[in-house]
């Protein structure tokens, strides 16, 4: 049933004699009749009252400027509101919202693994659109005045995206799409390639990444944030998780984004080689793509198998390949060794490009390490070298690789709004030669 707000204004007060709600039903309309017959009566204003979300529309029947005596005669009151009612219903129909047409949904899918989608929704006679990404069942719709939405899927797969065009919250056209979204990372082609045999050297151990996920046999995953040496001891800013890296085509994707675990802002992968692999001497080659971007800190590197034992800084340290991103400084990597000798030490050079980036191409990131000394090289040239001497024994022990990518901390700082995620290191081999 209908439903009108009436006001009612009194001459003799010059103010309002009623204001309330009235339902278009004639016992009720005649109840009104009586209240009001022998009032002074000198207008009336309705308003429409239906669903809680429906605009209000108001029209003034003004009808002081009509004959007195109409108004004060009680037989025509009734008349006058039903008048008033109908040119309220008629004004009702008249201005009937209108149904969004035309409803379009354009997609901008990322092609670089990051499951970003950009979405732009457009209709004629549209005030506003709510948008269902379809990957999270039963998720409240987003809802856009412009029609733009931006939205990361977590999975690659096929969703079904449902967009409304509303007019209002009763008025609307619906309009449904599927589209794909892959999380697969582009692979760059060419890029450095290193030897695949070495004089007088035989190939002990060859991770190829050729297996369909990560080997268990070969891989640990540390997860968390490094409590209670929490940031991993640089105040780094990511936690740790297995579910940020991954094989494909070959390669070990480690994808560091921004997602909230544990307290960070961020999430990654960090994989260590402990008490399933590690050596003494030999020539290390690992190809890689690094990533980019402020505060971005990626390393491949080793630790002294008796950690757990003597601790660090006494167990040794060999970064093979260190980065930080921001501000151009991905033109530049970092070899260092850290030891202790009656407290920390640490030696190290760097390697900066001539042009480019090393996130550019894959690079091959080098020891050649002995009794002796420990050489870095990329692409096969020498950059910086260390003696072993009786001061930094622990690298005469045996070492285990890890592989992880840090976001934020010390040496970095935290990223910025320069930095674009989800970041990706992409690893083609590990390779360990040996006499």
């Amino acid at each position: 049933m209908p439903w009108v707000k009436l006001v009612v204004y009194e001459s003799s007060t010059s103010g309002i004699y009623m204001d309330g709600y009235l339902p278009l039903y004639l016992p009720l309309v005649q109840k009104f009749y009586q209240t009001i017959s022998r009032k002074n009566i000198i207008g009336l204003l309705f308003f429409e009252s239906s669903h809680f979300l429906t605009e209000l529309t108001a029209i003034l029947c003004n009808l002081n400027s009509m004959n007195k005596r109409l108004l004060t005669d009680g037989r025509n009151i009734i008349y006058m509101l039903s008048l008033c009612i109908w040119m309220l219903q008629s004004c009702r129909n008249d201005h009937t919202d209108v149904a969004p047409t035309n409803v379009q949904l354009t997609t901008e899918i990322s092609s670089d693994g990051s499951g970003y989608v950009k979405f732009i929704a457009t209709a004629d006679n549209a005030a506003y659109y709510y948008i269902s990404f379809g990957d999270v069942s039963g998720a409240t719709p987003f809802k856009s005045i412009s029609g733009v939405a931006d939205h990361i899927y977590n999975n690659s797969g096929n969703y079904e995206v449902v967009v409304t065009a509303n007019t209002n919250e009763q008025v609307f056209t619906s309009f449904s799409t599927s589209i794909s979204v892959s999380l697969n990372v582009p692979i760059p082609s060419g890029g450095y390639t290193s030897a695949s045999s070495y004089s007088g050297m035989t190939l002990t151990k060859a991770e190829e990444f050729s297996t369909s996920s990560i080997d268990p046999s070969n891989w640990t995953f540390e997860n968390g944030d490094g409590c209670p040496n929490c940031g991993w001891g640089n105040n780094e800013l990511e936690y740790y998780t297995s579910q940020n890296a991954f094989i494909q085509e070959g390669y070990l994707i480690i994808k560091a984004k921004v997602e909230s675990r544990g307290g960070k802002s961020y999430t990654s992968s960090r994989m260590i080689t402990k008490d399933k692999f590690a050596f003494t001497y030999g020539r290390v080659d690992v190809r890689a793509i690094v990533p980019k971007g402020q505060g971005l800190w990626p390393a491949i590197w080793m630790l002294g198998s008796n950690i757990n034992t003597v601790g660090w800084p006494a167990c040794g340290e060999i970064d093979i390949m260190e980065m930080i991103g921001g501000n151009g400084r991905e033109k530049t990597v970092y070899g260092t060794a850290h030891w202790n000798d009656g407290g920390y030490k640490s030696s190290g050079g760097s390697k900066t490009l001539s042009q480019g980036l090393f996130s550019d191409a894959f690079h091959v990131y080098s020891i050649e390490w002995t009794d002796s000394n420990i050489n870095w090289l990329i692409d096969d040239v020498s950059y910086y070298s260390v003696p072993i001497t009786s001061y930094n024994a622990a690298f005469k022990k045996d070492f285990f690789f890890i592989l992880n990518v840090a976001v934020g901390g010390n040496w970095p700082g935290s990223p910025d709004g320069t930095a674009k995620f989800p970041q990706i290191m992409i690893v083609d081999y590990i390779r360990v030669f040996q006499k």
